[in-house]
């Protein structure tokens, strides 16, 4: 889950407007697509209001996407059209770091793989199951038939928490 050089910059540049509307920045999706880009932000409550059941609402969205497209009004780091949008990371959020992932051990999560895993025919691109555990290089994780995975951190090209309804 390696930033690319175009999001590490536009969220140096985002996330002060972000904080500045008493949220916090979750993370960036960038995607360039021709003449017209596509800037995602997803923000969050702050650990303080969280601890409160306070959850991000439209209007946090709205005073986000004002405060940013003034920002990158200034700072202009996207060439050409973009499309920006704003919202929560919802309920299958994509973690952006691997500290993101720390708080759901014991959790469902899904996980995109750089190279495949396992031997033979077994070999998989992707794991879905329970964090075990997760350290600086490694995550564990058990598949829902109980087979147990060890994941190179490096190895993880995308990461969301599955939604379980309770």
């Amino acid at each position: 889950m390696k930033l690319s050089t175009k999001v590490a910059e536009l969220t140096n540049i985002i996330a002060p407007a972000v904080a500045a509307c008493d949220v916090s920045l979750w993370g960036i999706e960038f995607a360039p697509q021709g003449r017209r880009s596509l800037l995602r932000i997803y923000i969050e409550a702050l650990p303080e209001d969280q601890a409160q059941d306070k959850h991000v609402t439209i209007e946090d969205c709205a005073a986000v996407n004002h405060q940013v497209s003034g920002i990158l009004e200034v700072h202009d780091p996207i060439a050409g059209e973009y499309i920006l949008e704003v919202s929560s990371p919802g309920f299958d959020r994509a973690f952006f770091s691997d500290e993101q992932m720390h708080a759901y051990v014991g959790q469902t999560v899904s996980l995109r793989l750089i190279q495949a895993i396992g031997t033979g025919d077994q070999k998989r691109r992707k794991a879905t199951g329970t964090l075990d555990s997760i350290d600086d290089k490694v995550l564990k994780l058990t598949s829902s038939d109980g087979k147990q995975f060890e994941i190179a951190l490096s190895n993880i090209d995308k990461a969301n928490l599955v939604y379980e309804d309770a």
